[in-house]
């Protein structure tokens, strides 16, 4: 890929927009399916439990969440406007269960301890201010509540073209240091290797992520 191309899909995987946009969402839920799969089942979800997840995407795998357990609500958030339409969209039929909420991606638009559970795929690289947006999450999650946080480690996602326009990178210990400064105080880790194929090619490429399972 030429250079102007790997900044197109950077800022794609950042933020989708149009067309393009709703190409890369496609292509990220299916090579991102199982670190979401991991992260759903590492969520625990029982009856009854509000469930939000930050960066949806398109949000194919909404089905898998609402499977889990009975009378689940569901509220994914995203600052995508394409994928929030396009999950919408996509997600029709599973209206009543859930809702998607478009915002800035600094300040979470809910009310203190609203939420059971809550997680997030991929989109750490992305945060501002890491430490202030931890804080969003540890208040607007139930006092007894788990936030399931899910990244590409540092080594792995290093030797990704791409990574190199505007994604901040983080080992397990960076991340943890993160983490720390925050008001959560207890995590566990949990390290995952599989064999995914590459966005820029059709080669085979070994990642290595990471299931941080964070509570107040």
């Amino acid at each position: 890929m030429e250079k102007d191309e790997l900044k197109i899909l950077a800022q794609n995987l950042a933020n989708p927009q149009g067309e393009k946009g709703i190409e890369i969402g496609e292509m990220m839920n299916a090579t991102n399916i199982s670190m979401t799969s991991e992260s759903i089942r590492t969520l625990l979800i029982e009856d009854d439990e509000g469930i939000l997840e930050i960066g949806h995407g398109n949000a194919g795998h909404l089905k898998t969440i609402l499977d889990k357990a009975k009378n689940i609500r569901y509220t994914g958030i995203d600052i995508s406007e394409t994928m929030h339409n396009e999950a919408k969209k996509i997600n029709k039929e599973f209206e009543i269960q859930a809702d998607f909420v478009l915002y800035e991606g600094k300040k979470l638009p809910f009310q203190d301890k609203t939420f059971d559970k809550i997680f997030t795929v991929n989109t750490v690289y992305f945060w501002e201010e890491p430490v202030a947006f931890l804080n969003e999450i540890y208040r607007v999650l139930k006092s007894n509540g788990t936030f399931v946080l899910t990244f590409g480690q540092r080594d792995f996602m290093g030797k990704l073209p791409f990574t190199q326009y505007n994604f901040n990178l983080y080992s397990n210990e960076e991340m943890e240091e993160v983490v720390s400064k925050s008001h959560f105080k207890r995590m566990k880790i949990s390290e995952k290797e599989e064999e995914i194929a590459s966005k820029t090619g059709n080669e085979k490429i070994t990642r290595i992520y990471t299931v941080l399972t964070i509570k107040k």
